[in-house]
């Protein structure tokens, strides 16, 4: 049988995530914030458990010896980016929240600058701020007189946190033990980062209880736990494998394309002029970031 097509995989992992932002706006009388990211991540570990179990008793010593990388990782990728999306989704579009998410290559430039002390050229300072200013179009909603009182939406901040999060996250990936797989690594990564998301549920949960488990909350929790947090995962590393990272990465802007494309259809979101010219000042500052000037 012949396997899929990388771009294919690619495609679905891209189509998958954009899901997940736009289930998650759908379901936000639902369900409450906290309780999506917990049950997200305790469903996806109870699924890859049994895959990856003797992978990780083999492997222990190296589980050991990254404990706090591997439990800094969790926290950041999984337990706090996911529930302050979650959390956001409660206050903004999901198609804000897609679009906002496409700033994640800047935000990754300007904490590899802050952090690491890489250097940003002329081209990539450019770069980031022509997306910046995206960022401001579409978190003020175009309106000069909201930008100049700092009136801002509670959801759009929120997103521009957990996009900080995710680029410190991306950063500290760079010390991800090798000697583990890919679902030995994403077990690993939910059995230390899990428990840090524990206190908030518990939390969350003496102030306004649990969720009926209907068959729509079902649905949503069968698919946080499956397509996104597993599929679109391993998808994504398979495809990355087959054509390259460079190739892989602009697939990553598919997202706010297909989040537009399913708020507008399931949601009944509309897109306003904002969103666009917010939109084409992100992309012209991620592709000024990223592109490879020839030598």
């Amino acid at each position: 049988m012949k396997s899929p097509s990388p771009y294919l995989l690619l495609t679905l992992a891209s189509l998958f995530w954009a899901a997940n932002w736009v289930v998650a706006r759908a379901m936000r009388h639902d369900m409450p914030p906290i309780a999506m990211g917990f049950w997200r991540w305790a469903i996806a570990l109870a699924i890859l458990l049994p895959f990856a179990a003797a992978e990780l008793r083999q492997k222990w010593s190296v589980v050991r010896a990254n404990w706090l990388t591997l439990a800094l990782l969790g926290a950041l990728g999984a337990s706090a980016f996911n529930t302050l999306v979650y959390l956001a989704l409660q206050y903004t579009a999901a198609t804000n929240g897609v679009l906002l998410n496409s700033i994640t290559p800047i935000m990754i430039v300007l904490m590899s600058w802050i952090v690491l002390g890489e250097r940003i050229s002329s081209r990539q300072a450019l770069g980031v701020a022509l997306s910046l200013a995206g960022v401001i179009a579409i978190v003020a909603r175009g309106d000069v007189h909201m930008l100049a009182a700092l009136q801002f939406n509670r959801g759009d901040l929120l997103l521009i946190t957990a996009m900080f999060l995710w680029a410190l996250y991306t950063l500290i990936l760079r010390r991800r033990p090798p000697e583990l797989s890919a679902v030995g690594f994403l077990t690993a990564m939910l059995l230390l980062g899990l428990p840090w998301l524990l206190p908030f549920y518990l939390w969350e949960f003496s102030v306004r209880g649990g969720f009926p488990l209907t068959p729509a909350t079902m649905a949503a929790l069968a698919y946080y736990g499956t397509l996104p947090s597993i599929a679109a995962y391993l998808f994504w590393n398979r495809g990355v494998a087959q054509v390259g990272p460079n190739k892989a990465g602009l697939f990553v802007h598919l997202m706010p394309l297909f989040g537009a494309l399913l708020a507008v259809i399931f949601l009944g979101e509309r897109l306003y002029g904002y969103h666009y010219a917010g939109a084409a000042l992100i992309f012209s500052g991620i592709w000024l970031t990223t592109r490879r000037v020839k030598p």
